[in-house]
C-alpha cells in the first residue's frame, strides 16, 4: 500500500467559532453536512453514507478550537483528519483548516471532495 501524504485546506467561514464548532464536533452538526447520519458513543463516531458505515475515533479536541478524528480501519496512528478553527488577529476572519491524508495520486480528488463538503457546511450555517 502506498504511503499517505498530509495536506491542508483553508476556508473562510462567516460564523462564530462557537457556532462552527457545533457543526464539526456533534453528531447532529456533522449530519447537516458531512454524512447522511452520524451517531456517537463516547469517543466512537459512526458515519453513514447511503449503505456505507465508517467508524472514526475522536483522538483529541479543544472546544471551539479543533477536533481530530482517526478512521478506525487506519493502522497508522499518525494518520487522521482534523478540523481546526483559527481567527485572524487583524481582520477577525474565522478560518476552518482541514488537515487530512491521502495517497499521493488521490490528493487532488480528496481536495475536490472536501471542497464539496465544505460548500455543504457553508450552506448549512448560512455562511
Amino acid at each position: 500500500m502506498a504511503d499517505k501524504v498530509e495536506y491542508q485546506m483553508e476556508f473562510v467561514v462567516r460564523a462564530s467559532p462557537k457556532m462552527l464548532y457545533k457543526f464539526l464536533a456533534t453528531p447532529s452538526g456533522l449530519s447537516e453536512w458531512f454524512a447522511d447520519n452520524v451517531n456517537s458513543r463516547g469517543k466512537t463516531f459512526s458515519f453513514f453514507w447511503e449503505d456505507t458505515e465508517e467508524v472514526a475515533v475522536l483522538v483529541s479536541k479543544k472546544t471551539d478550537k479543533y477536533i481530530r478524528f482517526r478512521w478506525e480501519e487506519e493502522d497508522d496512528k499518525n494518520i487522521y483528519f482534523e478540523f481546526k478553527i483559527e481567527i485572524d488577529d487583524l481582520t477577525n476572519d474565522v478560518s476552518l483548516i482541514i488537515t487530512d491524508f491521502a495517497e499521493e495520486d488521490e490528493v487532488e480528488e480528496s481536495k475536490l471532495l472536501w471542497e464539496s463538503q465544505i460548500n455543504s457546511l457553508l450552506h448549512a450555517i448560512g455562511s
